[in-house]
Formats: structure tokens, sequence, C-alpha cells
């Protein structure tokens, strides 16, 4: 299932030259294969933008249905942003008024960083849940992404989330299916799956809505759920779309933070995802940055030419599995016209037919 450039977004150029097949929009002219159009909104801030975008473009475009798919990028919060991100959103990012008017067979909704402690203070809360609304009523199924996943439970069943932790989850962790659904068909019973996320909510959190947990870790909690009609809302906690240097960047920025005086700690390691070789190097760069601070020289530069051959990705089969699980479901419950959600004759409340099967 390729993506296909249909726009002039960097990131097509950049997937294929990772090795993604990425179609001209003049070769995709030329095949009878039907279309399917994914809308992205991306929440991350602006240093994550493009590597988020690249990521979820990854897990859709791995998928193995007969189709080409045309991934929409749109954001919210243009106009909070630096000014390279906003020159960015606005040469390549189209405005959901548009993706509105259009229509779309699904939406991804990225996470976001959170600053505020209330959500609905966050600038981009009204834009988002704006989004959320329309999403529910006009297209067949939405993704969302950790922050994403605990904004629709707020608003919609009025589930709070919750920060119960000192310090950020983060990790590479043990998960588990739980059910029989779709969307994990096929899939490995235990996997690995990333975390990193402040807030949570657990299952019994969100069972009292009607949210079927598919997929946890005993220790990290929920990595995926579905909404009560099974496959409207499709919620991930964990990130699944996380490249094999997503964690070590998020380490680097913690360090840093705590070189400015930001955090009082320096930080400990991601659980599960640093291996004995990248630890060790880790602690003779942590040992020169103390020493350094100490007597107030300036701390060494953090090494990530030499972290990075040290680093493993386990998760991210798992997570092209379950997109492609998604993708397949959207493909069945979808028609040539986008603006049409679901095919007539299915049940909106029991699109797959999960309650009378």
């Amino acid at each position: 299932m390729p993506l296909v450039a249909h726009s002039d977004l960097p990131s097509f150029e950049r997937l294929r030259a990772d090795g993604q097949e990425v179609l001209t929009l003049e070769r995709a002219g030329g095949q009878d294969i039907r279309e399917l159009h994914v809308g992205l909104l991306n929440m991350m801030p602006d240093a994550a933008l493009q590597a988020t975008e690249r990521q979820f473009m990854r897990l859709v475009g791995s998928c193995n249905r007969i189709a080409q798919i045309h991934v929409h990028p749109f954001a919210v919060d243009a106009e909070s942003r630096g000014l390279k991100a906003r020159d960015y959103i606005t040469r390549y990012y189209e405005s959901f008024d548009d993706v509105r008017a259009a229509g779309l067979d699904a939406l991804v909704i990225s996470g976001a960083n959170p600053a505020e402690p209330k959500m609905e203070d966050e600038p981009f809360w009204e834009p988002l849940v704006e989004v959320m609304e329309w999403a529910a009523k006009h297209v067949c199924s939405v993704v969302c992404s950790c922050l994403a996943t605990h904004a629709y439970l707020q608003h919609f069943h009025g589930i709070a989330r919750r920060r119960c932790l000192p310090d950020k989850r983060w990790g590479v962790y043990e998960h588990r299916n739980l059910a029989s659904h779709p969307l994990v068909a096929n899939l490995n019973t235990r996997f690995d799956g990333p975390h990193s996320h402040v807030y949570e909510m657990t299952r019994g959190d969100v069972e009292p809505a009607g949210v079927r947990v598919l997929s946890e870790s005993e220790e990290a909690g929920i990595y995926l759920a579905v909404s009560a009609d099974g496959f409207r809302f499709v919620f991930f906690q964990g990130h699944p779309e996380y490249d094999k240097v997503s964690l070590a960047k998020e380490y680097k920025r913690e360090v840093t933070r705590f070189v400015a005086g930001e955090r009082d700690t320096y930080p400990g390691y991601p659980v599960g995802y640093f291996g004995r070789s990248a630890r060790e190097m880790l602690d003779h760069h942590r040992e020169a940055v103390m020493d350094a601070m100490a007597r107030g020289a300036p701390p060494p530069a953090f090494p990530d030419a030499e972290l990075e051959p040290r680093l493993d990705n386990t998760w991210t089969d798992t997570g092209k599995a379950m997109f492609n699980n998604w993708l397949g479901l959207v493909y069945q419950l979808t028609d040539a016209d986008r603006r049409k959600p679901l095919m007539r004759h299915l049940d909106p409340n029991d699109p797959l037919g999960l309650k009378t099967a």
C-alpha cells in the first residue's frame, strides 16, 4: 500500500531515501487502484514536528492493502509556534477547513507535550475538540496517540488523566494482547512497546466508558484500546510510531535540562531501552558532565553519533502490524466517496459486527 507524493511535503523524499515506497502523482494516476485519504493532525512541538510526521507516515505507508494512501497533514496551533515551524506548516500542511471539506477515510491525531496541569488550559484544547467532534461523525476511524487519547476520554466521557508518577514513565516495556479483536489479529501474544508520558489512565479509569483494552503492560499500563463500538476511535497510550532514536533524544533533552538547571536530578535511563554497552558509555558521559559542572567548566557534548549504533528497535514490526490491521478495516468499511464514513449497510454503533458475532 504505497504512499502517494501528492504534494511537496519534504517527508516524502526523506521516506523514499529511507527505502519507503512512495509513488509520484503521475505514476499513481496511471494505476487503477483505490485511494485512501488519511489525515494527520500533528500537535507535536516544533523540534519534533517533522520527525513525528515521518514516523506516522512510515506506519501508514507500510500497510499491505492494495490502495494508494494520500496523507493530509494539518495543524491547529500554528499561531503559537516558532517562525520556522509556522513557515513549514504554511507551505506544506493543509488547513482543517480544507480537510473537512474534502473528507477523510481515516485520521491520526498525534500526541503533544503537556504544558498545563489542566488539559482544557492548553492552547490547542478547543481546536482539538473541534476536530474530534467532527471526526466522530464524519471519519470512519480515528487513531489517538497518547495525549490525544486522554483528550478524547476527558471531553467525551469526563475521565480526567492523572499524574500519579514522580517522574514520567518512559522506556520500552513488555506487553500482552488481552483480547480477540481484528486490530490485534495475527500479532504475537507478547511484544515490546515504547511509552513516554507523565499522565496516564488505567483500565479501571476507562472501562466504565465502554473502552476495551486490547494490549497492556503490567508495569506501564494501557498500550492499545478501542472505543465502545469497537473501531471508531482507536487509542494508543504507548508510542508504536517511535524511531530507534526517539527515546535517546528524549534522554538527551532531559540531560540538557539538568545541565541548564531546569531539573534537580540527573535523569535515569528509560526502562528496558539502553543495553549494557549504551549504559556504560552514558555512565562515563554522566561522570564527565558532573565533573565539568563541579569545576564550572562547559559540559561535554552529548555523544549522539557514538550512541546510535548501540541502540535497538524491538517494537516497530508490531506497530506496523497494528496499523496494517487498522487500515485494512478502514479499507473494508469505506467506499470511494470518503465523505461517507461507513458503508450504508453497516451499523455505525457496531461497524465490525463484534457485538453480534
